[in-house]
């Protein structure tokens, strides 16, 4: 007999978890938040300047600014904006000039 877990619910204090390098680009920090389903939930923190490689939406991504600015492909984000982008997407170039902090949703990739 196969056993199957009801689904569960995750609860994070954001406070409680801490920042933490990304692996990715220098002067941004992360704060993960819970992953299901194939997706995962981070609170990202960029330093005045700071910038992201070009990467490939291996599938959908949402982001919703909640402090600064950000430039995601030459688009000016603020406070209070979101941005979706669709699987097959790519970030030639998001950075961020003052600095910001938003909520990110993406897609996981199967090694995570």
């Amino acid at each position: 007999m196969t056993f199957t877990a009801e689904p569960q619910f995750l609860f994070t204090d954001s406070e409680a978890v801490p920042w933490i390098d990304s692996k990715h680009a220098r002067g941004v920090q992360v704060k993960n938040l819970g992953k299901a389903n194939g997706r995962g939930l981070q609170l990202v923190r960029f330093e005045p300047g700071a910038s992201f490689p070009w990467h490939l939406h291996e599938g959908p991504e949402f982001i919703f600014l909640l402090d600064g600015e950000a430039v995601q492909n030459g688009k000016r984000l603020g406070r209070g904006w979101s941005s979706v982008a669709e699987k097959g997407t790519t970030d030639e170039s998001f950075h961020s000039e003052t600095g910001c902090v938003f909520l990110l949703c993406y897609a996981l990739l199967p090694s995570q």
